[in-house]
């Protein structure tokens, strides 16, 4: 019965590598069918036991003695990590190293699951790469995800050898080995039995001794253990490429400063840290030394614990790991660093209450998640509460219904609670995996006071840009953490709204979406009965009829009831205009055609060298290959004299093209197009926007602007926080910052007469910012599904919504002709109404 098995497994193994040989996957050795043949039956013929078992292609096996218990198929030869090479036959190789890092099973978009980890080559221990990555795939990948762990020593036998795409990130070997049961691949998994249990804090009665160097004691190319207080954290975050990173930097009683870098493709290992001052203890980190400082970045076996900061705290490790060594004069080391933090390092941090927070203010906020949505691709919202109220009018992020996860009827009882935190670009992929309920401390949140030149009342704002810049992040914290027993206390002492009023809840607010034709009925009904606008301010004033208006002498202000007949423009996108707050000058938003052109006409203009690589920024040049042979200089700006994350970087380009330009805005925080002159870089003609962030472009008063040498830009990059704000940008280059605004002409009437008034607004009538609006789809169509419900097409006007809005009239006068205008203040669309 084996020695048929033999037959077919021979031919079956000849079949495959026919096959990949076709398909220029494998190099086909020079080997004859009869050779073939031996070595399927020699594997088949070992001395493991004459069952099924030994054709299982992943192996769980012993180690007794220190040896192990079953040897492997005599027809294998080592191959050791320095000497593995593309283009040679691995068939009847193999490579054992220890497992020191494996990633969650996944599937691959053609079903098979596929499994990674990294082994250590032991013999090459003190090399400079001593690890490579193990690519697993199909039934393979499943068995090995399910015994594989930390410390396992891992044979790969019948391996495919190719280039690794992430050699220059993680710093393993430039290959990495491909196995598969279908390319005849086997796996043997040697197991020590384990001593300790899975609840167990240590890993051994009789732990190794480790030694731990001071932070003014790193040599460059060494792998250090170390303690070290937190100064600065960002949070983990995903990166370029398929792992997860965090930036820590540490000091210690030496007063030397080490930032730390690192890396993991699981979330978990990654150091569990939750504000300045923790204290963690690093094991296995590498140290390497850039424009003369030391740094730390992950290394092969890499492993961390995480200890609260607080004096008198519990000594309790924070960690993934189930098996770890902590030793008693470790408890005594946690302890001296937190007394030597407490009175050396400031580590109160910029946390706040709802209740305390002011315009134009960064902090860290502890809080319950109870809602969340979709705004649009680059954005999402969290509404959040710590049981505290804002003293400020809050911004109502909006969004349909139907879109806002949460529990409907809490949410409605916590509305005068919860705030809307808007968070940006790589923050939104972290914000959709939260769960509702979730204790979480987002981290430099960003509170803007925002309102029009034209109203009294402001609005706060909560942003949490795009970025990792100061520890921008979103942490999920445990409910054993001591700020969330706290938090939970507190909020459970909260008296919520009265649940009666749940009553005066529509049937929109409960169920999200109309699911009916007479749902909708009822909705439009509602809408014609109740105002679908909503008075900011002067709620003394009473409603005044249009006649009236109409009748009185200018300027004064007015509260009306009214419907809306007919509005311009009818499409919507020709509503917005660039408007100059200095000059009161309107202007339309320029098209591409003309800023490519700009561009281009800059491109002639060949690059100044001795502008390259200054004191706040570094810069890179490179010719295109085409016919123009085009020269191309990119300038980053640095932060303390280090390049920073691209989500936090401004640059500056010279040469590029209008498609060049935009795909930098994708990767970058800011892009500002400069050209060179004989003294400093330049901006380019005003016609052209003088920045780009994200999809939006900035423009500046031609007339107003009084354009100041880009180094003035230096002054931002020294700041110990610069956020790169537009406005801010604009300040310090002279630039008089032109607005998105929407302008409309509406038609109103009310019964005893009509009235055309103006809508000039940057956002708060909508609720959405005029400077988004041409490059957001989504919003586009939100706004549109506005004006359906302020003016619902094809219509009879006693079917219409009633408006309630305050108009004030003004007089303007063009030579001897004059004329009263009227404009819409103050008011803002219902957030029920679409």
């Amino acid at each position: 019965m084996l020695r048929k098995k033999a037959d077919i497994a021979s031919e079956r193994l000849i079949s495959l590598l026919r096959i990949a040989d076709l398909k220029g996957t494998y190099i086909m050795p020079n080997i004859s069918l009869a050779t073939v043949h031996d070595k399927v039956k020699d594997a088949v013929w070992d001395k493991q036991q004459e069952t099924d078992k030994a054709a299982m292609p992943v192996q769980l096996l012993k180690i007794v003695n220190g040896k192990p218990e079953t040897p492997l198929p005599s027809h294998l030869q080592k191959e050791d990590l320095k000497h593995l090479q593309e283009g040679f036959d691995h068939t009847n190789k193999y490579f054992q190293g220890i497992v020191i890092l494996y990633y969650p099973l996944t599937k691959l978009s053609d079903g098979r699951d596929f499994f990674k980890l990294v082994l250590q080559d032991m013999n090459n221990s003190c090399s400079r790469i001593d690890s490579v990555n193990i690519l697993i795939y199909g039934k393979m990948a499943e068995d090995c995800a399910r015994v594989v762990r930390h410390g396992d020593t891992f044979i790969a036998a019948g391996f495919k050898l190719a280039k690794s795409p992430t050699v220059g990130e993680d710093g393993r070997h430039g290959c990495h080995l491909e196995v598969c049961e279908e390319a005849g691949s086997a796996i043997y998994i040697y197991t020590k039995p384990r001593t300790t249990g899975a609840s167990e804090t240590a890993s051994m009665s009789v732990a190794p001794k480790y030694a731990y160097t001071s932070l003014n004691h790193l040599k460059d190319g060494t792998i250090v253990n170390l303690y070290g207080v937190v100064k600065f954290f960002k949070p983990p975050y995903v990166s370029k490429g398929t792992d997860y990173c965090s930036v820590v930097t540490l000091v210690d009683p030496s007063n030397v400063k080490l930032t730390c870098t690192l890396f993991s493709g699981n979330l978990d290992s990654l150091p569990k840290i939750y504000k300045v001052g923790d204290i963690v203890r690093f094991h296995r980190i590498k140290i390497r030394e850039y424009n003369g400082q030391m740094q730390g970045i992950t290394s092969v076996g890499f492993a961390s614990l995480t200890f609260d900061g607080t004096v008198g705290a519990p000594v309790v490790p924070r960690t993934s790991s189930k098996v770890y060594t902590f030793m008693d004069e470790e408890q005594k080391t946690v302890e001296e660093l937190r007394v030597w933090a407490a009175s050396n390092l400031s580590i109160s941090g910029p946390a706040a209450k709802l209740s305390g927070v002011q315009p134009m203010l960064f902090f860290d906020l502890t809080c319950q998640l109870v809602g969340k949505a979709k705004v649009d691709g680059s954005s999402f919202l969290l509404k959040v509460w710590d049981g505290t109220k804002c003293p400020y009018p809050t911004w109502k992020v909006p969004v349909e219904a139907r879109d806002l996860e949460g529990e409907k009827i809490l949410l409605h009882q916590l509305r005068n609670l919860t705030v809307d935190v808007l968070v940006y670009d790589n923050h939104v992929q972290l914000a959709k995996s939260l769960k509702i309920g979730s204790f979480l401390r987002i981290y430099s949140i960003h509170t803007k006071q925002a309102s029009a030149v034209d109203e009294d009342v402001s609005h706060i704002e909560f942003h949490l840009h795009g970025g990792t810049c100061y520890g921008r992040g979103i942490g999920v914290l445990p409910e054993s953490n001591p700020d969330v027993k706290e938090l939970k206390t507190f909020l459970e002492s909260v008296e919520l709204a009265d649940s009666q009023n749940m009553e005066s809840m529509s049937s929109v607010e409960l169920d999200g979406t109309f699911n009916s034709v007479t749902d909708l009925e009822s909705h439009l009904q509602r809408c014609q009965q109740l105002p679908v606008t909503v008075l900011t301010d002067h709620q003394d004033l009473n409603n005044t009829e249009l006649k009236t208006i109409l009748n009185s002498t200018a300027p004064q202000q007015y509260r009306i009831r009214a419907k809306l007949r007919t509005y311009k423009p009818q499409k919507l996108y020709q509503s917005i205009k660039l408007h100059c707050s200095k000059c009161k000058s309107l202007q339309e938003v320029p098209d591409g055609d003309g800023f490519d052109f700009i561009l281009q006409g800059s491109a002639i203009t060949a690059p100044n060298a001795e502008l390259q690589n200054t004191s706040w920024y570094d810069s890179v040049m490179w010719t295109t290959q085409d016919e123009k042979q085009r020269k191309i200089v990119i300038h980053f700006v640095k932060h303390d004299e280090m390049l920073q994350q691209p989500e936090d970087t401004l640059l500056m380009i010279e040469g590029g093209t209008l498609k060049e330009v935009w795909k930098l805005t994708k990767i970058f925080k800011c892009v500002i197009p400069v050209r060179s002159t004989e003294d400093d870089l330049e901006l380019l003609d005003l016609s052209a926007p003088f920045l780009l962030q994200g999809n939006i472009k900035y423009y500046g008063c031609k007339q107003c602007s009084t354009p100041k040498p880009i180094k003035s830009l230096s002054s931002i990059a020294a700041e110990q926080r610069p956020s790169w704000e537009p406005t801010e940008i604009a300040q310090v280059l002279g630039i008089e910052l032109l607005q998105y605004v929407f302008i409309m002409k509406f038609t109103l009437i009310d019964g005893t007469g009509a009235l055309n008034a103006y809508l000039f607004d940057y956002e708060k009538f909508f609720q959405i910012p005029a400077s988004e609006i041409l490059s957001n789809n989504f919003l586009q169509q939100k706004m549109q599904m506005t004006m359906n419900t302020l003016c619902p097409p094809g219509r009879k006007l006693d079917d219409l919504p009633w408006l309630e809005c305050f108009i004030k009239s003004y007089n303007v006068r063009d030579g001897m002709k004059h004329q009263v205008y009227y404009q819409i203040f103050d008011t803002t669309v219902a957030e029920d109404v679409v």
